[in-house]
């Protein structure tokens, strides 16, 4: 069985967590979706552990079982960043692979604006450019109404979802979303909402770290066309569809082949 070991370290004066699966020196570092944790890669970074490499998964600040501070100022796209490489210095990693979905798709984008030379390559799934932006708004200005105004309501599903039995992947995946803190979530949002969604066109391409961008169709949070907007931007990318919005947590294999196969070109 593969090893996967927890591990925490502190950051500006926070505890961010993460879990380290496998050994060696070909390094991928994965990030999770908004108001996810690190868990939602586990799948991922199991299967590649499994083919040998050293996979670390990290819950950024305001999620999982890292720090929630409650001042929105410390919550954006280039913070989280400094957070992923600040993860590589501790653990001793002069480069890495670094990878997200969401979120974690447009950190993986600043990691490559502040340190290109700290990655062998990107793996951006779901990232959120200009097209989302309308949808983005409606899904989660209400969430940040809710966690500002409504505080009781947010707690009152967290209290809810922690009495969910735990076990199986998914479900412990969305207890894990719905486990929130209503100021820490509120400071969360309005930092990420208001904040540098991603690098602008002009700066993405610029960016020369090779990519392989994942799109999907029918997810209006996550539209097909920033995913192939960002392809064509970055100079040296790779484009895949994939056949859901949820292919790669359903039905892995071929999405999960063809990241391994990125990966080992890196390497």
């Amino acid at each position: 069985m593969t090893r996967e070991l927890p591990g925490s370290f502190t950051f500006e004066g926070h505890r961010l967590a993460y879990t380290d699966y496998g050994a060696g020196d070909r390094v991928v570092v994965l990030t999770h979706g908004l108001m996810f944790t690190r868990r939602m890669h586990a799948p991922l970074a199991r299967k590649l552990a499994a083919d040998g490499y050293r996979v670390i998964t990290l819950d950024l600040l305001g999620h999982g079982e890292s720090d929630r501070p409650t001042e929105s100022w410390r919550y954006s796209m280039p913070a989280f960043a400094l957070q992923v490489l600040a993860l590589l210095d501790l653990l001793e990693i002069d480069r890495a692979v670094v990878g997200g979905t969401s979120l974690g798709a447009n950190v993986t984008l600043e990691v490559a604006v502040a340190a290109p030379e700290r990655m062998h390559g990107m793996i951006i799934e779901m990232p959120v450019l200009d097209n989302a932006i309308v949808a983005g708004l409606l899904t989660f200005a209400p969430l940040l109404f809710a966690a500002r105004f409504i505080p009781v309501g947010v707690a009152g599903v967290a209290s809810v979802a922690g009495w969910v039995p735990h076990g199986n992947q998914w479900v412990d995946v969305v207890t894990d979303t719905l486990e929130q803190r209503p100021a820490a979530m509120a400071a969360l949002l309005h930092g990420v909402l208001f904040g540098r969604i991603a690098p602008p066109k002009a700066v993405r391409r610029l960016i020369t770290v090779p990519a392989l961008v994942i799109g999907h169709q029918r997810d209006p949070i996550h539209p097909f066309g920033d995913a192939d907007t960002l392809a064509a931007d970055l100079p040296d990318a790779e484009f895949v569809q994939a056949r859901s919005p949820v292919e790669l947590r359903t039905d892995p294999q071929r999405l999960t082949g063809m990241i391994t196969n990125f990966v080992r070109r890196r390497y």
